[in-house]
């Protein structure tokens, strides 16, 4: 006999079980990842705001990242995985991006709350870190294996930086080897950078100011996905995302992590 899968909850049916389930992705600090057993995070912690404010309890579902952003939908969102991973009711750190919205029938993308961009962090030994990136030619570099920044380092000024690029897992560990003295240069996201520098506060380690040079992605904003019929939920998540943002609270769980809260771009008013 064939199971049915269990789907994920709209807004009444979250209320009458009493829990939110949240999808948000592990090893994937400062955002979210697992600490002396139990997720810890930036996502985690808005999680549970947004639990508090329906009345429920958190139950927070970590997952690993799967080859595509419409896989990870697919699995945590609207189906299901297929080794039994059940749906959860939201899915947080979902870029916000129209051409990804365009694609996915069976997601409502919402609630955009922060807009992320790529930099780059210098150990105490580099002179200046605002200079060309093609200037730290023979230096230690270091970045996310498989990521932007690692594209970025390995293809862009020639491929004059890729003998110099050693991979580590995740952004945030690009950073955090500079005050281990294992890297003096590392490309990551701003979030990463800042929160490394947080938790390495005597480490000297410095953030670049200025943009990086042919840089393909400008930045792109952050916020949260449901299935395509729990709308209602979706809203009264957006909704409070929304009095979050203007009332200090997102801030402050930003702040906690050693993280400067950006306002997404999309959730910015327009001039009319």
């Amino acid at each position: 006999m064939r199971s049915t899968p269990v789907m994920a909850a709209p807004l009444e049916k979250v209320r009458e079980l009493g829990v939110l389930r949240v999808g948000l992705y592990t090893n994937n600090r400062p955002w979210s990842w697992e600490q002396a057993g139990k997720p810890a995070g930036i996502d985690v912690d808005l999680a549970k705001a947004l639990a508090d404010h329906l009345g429920v309890r958190a139950d927070i579902a970590l997952f690993l990242a799967d080859e595509e952003i419409s896989d990870d939908l697919r699995n945590v969102v609207w189906r299901g995985g297929l080794l039994g991973f059940q749906p959860c009711d939201v899915m947080l750190h979902v870029p916000f991006d129209r051409q990804l919205m365009a694609q996915e029938d069976n997601v409502v993308f919402l609630a955009p709350y922060y807009r992320e961009t790529f930099g780059a962090a210098c150990a105490p030994g580099i002179a200046d870190c605002e200079v060309p990136p093609v200037q730290f030619h023979g230096r230690r570099l270091t970045a996310e294996l498989d990521s932007i920044p690692d594209f970025y380092l390995l293809g862009t000024f020639g491929g004059i930086l890729a003998r110099d690029l050693t991979h580590v897992p995740t952004g945030y560990e690009a950073v955090a080897a500079l005050a281990e003295d294992k890297a003096d240069v590392a490309i990551a996201s701003r979030a990463q950078i800042e929160a490394a520098m947080a938790d390495h506060p005597d480490a000297g380690i410095r953030r670049r100011n200025s943009p990086l040079p042919a840089m393909l992605s400008p930045g792109w904003d952050i916020g949260i996905a449901v299935k395509e019929n729990s709308r209602t939920l979706g809203f009264a998540l957006e909704e409070e995302i929304s009095a979050m943002a203007g009332d200090g609270r997102m801030k402050a769980i930003f702040a906690r992590h050693g993280v400067e809260w950006r306002p997404a771009l999309a959730a910015q008013p327009t001039a009319s």
